[in-house]
């Protein structure tokens, strides 16, 4: 499984002797090649990375060309047919504010509310036949941005109108939603605190 972590934050306490600015270096060399510290930072002990988090920013790549790509096909899903991307645009409005999410959550999710609130969501282009979903909130629940994604790409495919996407929120009912899509192509972009 392939999830993209650029806005990752962690946190943790120590009684290490390292000045804070040679932390990230000291840390990276005892790491995988695949994770790298950017920075690190002193922050007052009540600060905690996933509980005062005030904002979250996800991407959800999907590349809809003609023919798929190898050297990527572990960073982005692949979509076999052209898209309408311009229902796209005008169905992922729908999920901006304040609703109760319970219709793309997974079964099994333990989050006590699904009511979350979506400030931005949009759909970029790029080139080669890339769309990029993305998605800033409060908080999300648990596949939350990959079944939203799914069920953009229904609209995309003309199974779902976008007027749709609305009473899908509506009836909070999961099988009204489209499919969860593979994490390949799922990012964390950001992480934003008050601090």
């Amino acid at each position: 499984m392939v999830c993209m972590h650029f806005g990752q934050v962690a946190n943790f306490k120590t009684n290490s002797n390292i000045p804070i600015e040679k932390f990230a270096i000291a840390i990276n060399s005892n790491l995988k090649k695949s994770i790298l510290i950017q920075s690190a930072k002193e922050m007052d002990e009540k600060f905690h990375s996933r509980l005062s988090c005030k904002r979250k920013t996800y991407r959800y790549v999907i590349n809809h060309g003609e023919i798929g790509t190898a050297i990527y096909r572990n960073l982005e899903t692949y979509i076999p047919k052209k898209l309408n991307v311009d229902k796209m645009k005008e169905a992922i409005r729908y999920f901006e504010g304040e609703h109760d999410f319970k219709a793309f959550k997974a079964s099994g999710t333990s989050a006590k509310s699904s009511v979350r609130t979506i400030y931005k969501a949009e759909i970029i282009e790029k080139e080669n036949d890339r769309i990029w979903i993305e998605l800033t909130g409060n908080g999300f629940l648990y596949n939350m941005v990959r079944i939203i994604a799914g069920t953009l790409v229904e609209v995309g495919l003309g199974k779902i109108e976008p007027k749709e996407i609305k009473d899908i929120i509506g009836k909070k009912e999961r099988k009204n939603a489209g499919k969860t899509l593979p994490p390949q192509g799922l990012y964390l972009v950001q992480v934003e605190y008050d601090t």
